[in-house]
């Protein structure tokens, strides 16, 4: 199976770039390549579907976009490596579960890769270090084509996570790679990232 395409799009505003991931994904066909996109969002808290209201527990001033992953609340901030997957799930004969599977295995290959052990948790889908998130992930799937996809905390302000139960669960605590001792810039974060992931979905 062909290796997806890797795209670095430096900071982005997160709205037109959900946007372009729907374009993309109502307007590709069978013969389109998979696509990773690497970017990084100014503050914004997003919402999935079926999230819940009361898991915005303050106003503090930064901005709430519904948006139609799974999943219930995150943050997005400068300092975070956000990839995108834009796969042909039906082509490349996975399941979402699987697909889950794979993304969480990347962070996991990542951190290993630094002496770090990263766990997933069950019902709570991402990646845990000693029991705090590190990354978050939800999804998509329209017509066997996937969007959205995964971030990760690299070196950024965690404070805005204290105003939500993050990903709906009450006082999760969140970490990042410079937390644990890992020296990277998002950029960098991200660009292993990728790697791991066009590994992960070429399996």
């Amino acid at each position: 199976m062909n290796a997806p395409v890797l795209r670095r799009l430096g900071r982005t505003d997160f709205e037109p770039t959900w946007r372009a991931m729907q374009r993309f994904t109502s307007e590709r066909d069978a013969a389109t390549p998979d696509e990773l996109w690497l970017t990084e969002h100014p503050p914004l808290f997003t919402q999935g579907q079926g999230g819940k209201p009361e898991h915005l527990l303050r106003d503090i001033g930064i901005p709430v976009l519904k948006i139609d992953r799974g999943g219930q609340i995150t943050y997005h901030g400068p300092g975070q490596a956000v990839v995108y997957l834009l796969v042909d799930l039906a082509r490349r004969g996975l399941g979402i579960r699987e697909l889950v599977t794979r993304i969480e295995q990347a962070v996991i290959d990542l951190l290993a890769g630094h002496g770090i052990r990263g766990a997933r948790m069950a019902g709570a889908p991402g990646v845990y270090v000693d029991g705090a998130k590190i990354a978050a992930l939800g999804l998509r799937v329209k017509n066997g084509r996937c969007y959205h996809g995964v971030a990760l905390n690299v070196n950024m302000e965690l404070a805005p996570y204290a105003a939500i139960n993050p990903c709906g669960h009450a006082g999760l605590q969140v970490t990042q790679l410079k937390d644990i001792g890992i020296d990277m810039d998002w950029a960098a974060a991200g660009e292993a990232l990728m790697e791991q992931l066009a590994r992960q979905i070429q399996r």
